[in-house]
């Protein structure tokens, strides 16, 4: 099949993909595909659409390189200001019962949520990133937050995430190669579907130790 051919097929499958998902208003995003890579355009009315165009255009089969170039433009109803919103963020740090918020600072300006401090966790981290971008009026979050995690071997670190992937993702788990530098952790491979490549990320960024997951995986 010739490249266009291929880019058109893509550009087909992304666009029925965001169809599908009721997160996202298919009719504000535009997708344009060149030499494999998916660009989105258009403009959305939150962070938590963008962030959910994002991921629809990367469950589609041999997408490997999302161009985000959405713009985001809260509603009337969802122009809070900065205080307003700091204390909605405030709010939702302090309800989640597995984020240490005491350990979090954060600072808002222009509807850009910069989240700093540390936590003990990689998962931690990610957590307090998500919540925060579901709130209207987010534009934008800057997760600047630190993992102050106890220091464990490569060898004990590569143990513990093969045994995670052994309990959470055996199907996948010999198909993954790891790459371990201190708390970093390269995952490569191919896996067959979202839900097993999610599986094999989830296991490693739930592993005591890891600080920093790069998910290099395709799903084939």
């Amino acid at each position: 099949m010739q490249s266009n051919q291929v880019d058109l097929k893509i550009q087909r499958d992304v666009l029925e993909e965001l169809k599908w998902d009721t997160r996202v208003d298919p009719t504000e995003v535009g997708v344009q595909v060149h030499h494999g890579v998916v660009t989105l355009t258009g403009t959305v009315s939150s962070w938590a659409k963008r962030i959910a165009a994002r991921e629809a255009a990367h469950r589609v089969a041999n997408v490997r390189d999302v161009a985000d170039d959405l713009q985001i433009q809260p509603t009337t109803a969802a122009r809070f200001s900065d205080t307003e919103l700091a204390e909605s963020v405030r709010a939702m740090l302090k309800w989640h019962v597995l984020i240490p918020e005491q350990r979090i600072r954060t600072t808002v300006s222009h509807g850009v949520v910069t989240l700093t401090g540390n936590v003990d966790f990689a998962a931690q981290r990610e957590d307090a990133a998500r919540v925060v971008g579901y709130l209207d009026g987010v534009c934008a979050v800057s997760n600047e937050l630190t993992v102050v995690a106890p220091t464990v071997s490569p060898e004990i670190l590569r143990s513990a995430i093969e045994g995670a992937l052994e309990r959470h993702a055996s199907r996948e788990a010999k198909k993954v190669q790891l790459d371990i530098n201190g708390g970093k952790v390269v995952v490569s491979g191919q896996v067959d579907s979202l839900a097993e490549r999610l599986a094999v990320v989830g296991a490693v960024w739930g592993t005591r130790g890891v600080e920093v997951v790069i998910d290099h995986t395709r799903i084939g």
